[in-house]
């Protein structure tokens, strides 16, 4: 198969992982991107891979055949059926790396867009490029939200030796692998992340965590991780308000308003979004474990929990994730003054990426 076009251009957003509770499970895109452009080499006898790097990495990654962005596009390339095109890799990284903001899931994504770009018209088929990353991944929490944007809750579904999928009544069979739903997240979040001056890396964060955990604490993550959905979405907690109010009037009244989303009732659930969001932030399941590997971190967020804000590891970290419903900016950052002044962090004050990867023909 021969390409479509001779040039690719592909925007993939930043992502932090976990959010407290939902470990290896639940992902958010950020509103901060790698971009990245791939340009056909001129002539086909040339199948070398030229790669150039602005911003983050430019003096720490390779320019080979080894750069993960390059090994994952010929590998899909493979996959959908191109030959092994030589081309022009020129990636401007504004994504730290190895801080705990999806670099690798980024360089994943990419990789394998830029690949079905060239291969297929049209818009990109996303459960697929998401198939093949989340496999290439290992797990799928940071490459759901840079496939899909927004919020995702992802997870492995496991099938009897030799069955490939269950048949679901009135559905399509539910095949084994890895799967995700993408939630939709209020304009009005906004996420705050601390990058500090120093690297974990997520294999070393990995190996701290124990092979079995006390079942109060199973618990305990699991009944937080099912409030970040409406945390992250007032207006369902606003929706549900009102449908109960429908109901107590009898079900299918027609009252004025009945089931409607008033201003009021909006209004009470905005306010209750924080305190969620606080809540649904804990864990027991891996922070504490990776406290020792990152103390900084650890005290900063003890810091903004302290003060009631919804703060958490980025990932495997050592970056530090505040999520917060409304305009709390110079707040957040008077919290951290002195860790601010002291050169050793940086802040990103950032909206939710709501469309996921991005890419561009030529």
């Amino acid at each position: 198969m021969n390409p479509i076009c001779s040039q690719v251009r592909v925007r993939v957003p930043a992502t932090s992982a976990n959010l407290g509770s939902g470990f290896d499970t639940v992902g958010l895109a950020l509103d901060y991107h790698d971009e990245l452009t791939f340009t056909l080499n001129p002539d086909p006898a040339d199948g070398i891979a030229h790669v150039f790097i602005h911003g983050e990495g430019e003096d720490t990654l390779p320019r080979d055949e080894t750069h993960l962005v390059v090994s994952t596009f010929r590998r899909a390339c493979a996959t959908f059926g191109l030959g092994r095109l030589g081309f022009t890799l020129e990636a401007t990284n504004n994504i730290p790396q190895a801080r705990g903001m999806g670099s690798s899931a980024e360089a994943i994504v990419a990789g394998i867009a830029a690949a079905a770009a060239f291969a297929q018209p049209g818009e990109l088929n996303r459960p697929a490029i998401f198939d093949m990353a989340a496999q290439i991944e290992g797990h799928p929490d940071n490459v759901a939200p840079a496939v899909f944007g927004g919020l995702t809750v992802s997870w492995d579904f496991a099938t009897a030796e030799g069955v490939g999928s269950v048949a679901i009544p009135g559905g399509e069979p539910l095949h084994g692998g890895f799967h995700t739903v993408n939630y939709p997240v209020d304009p009005a979040i906004t996420a705050a992340v601390f990058v500090p001056d120093y690297e974990l890396s997520t294999e070393k964060a990995r190996q701290a965590l124990p092979k079995e955990v006390p079942h109060k604490d199973a618990v305990y993550n699991v009944s937080r991780v099912g409030l970040l959905p409406a945390a992250m979405n007032p207006v369902v907690l606003a929706q549900a308000e009102a449908q109960g109010g429908a109901d107590a009037l009898g079900g299918n009244s027609a009252g004025a308003g009945a089931g409607q989303v008033t201003p009021a009732a909006f209004a009470t659930a905005a306010a209750q979004a924080n305190a969620l969001l606080f809540t649904a932030t804990q864990d027991r399941l891996h922070q504490p474990y990776r406290t020792p590997l990152m103390p900084p971190s650890a005290e900063l967020i003890e810091l903004f929990r302290a003060k009631g804000y919804a703060a958490a590891v980025s990932g495997a970290g050592p970056c530090v994730l505040v999520l917060h419903y409304g305009n709390a900016r110079e707040a957040i950052d008077q919290v951290a003054a002195t860790q601010l002044a002291s050169g050793h962090w940086r802040v990103l004050h950032l909206p939710i990426n709501t469309k996921g990867v991005e890419i561009e023909r030529r």
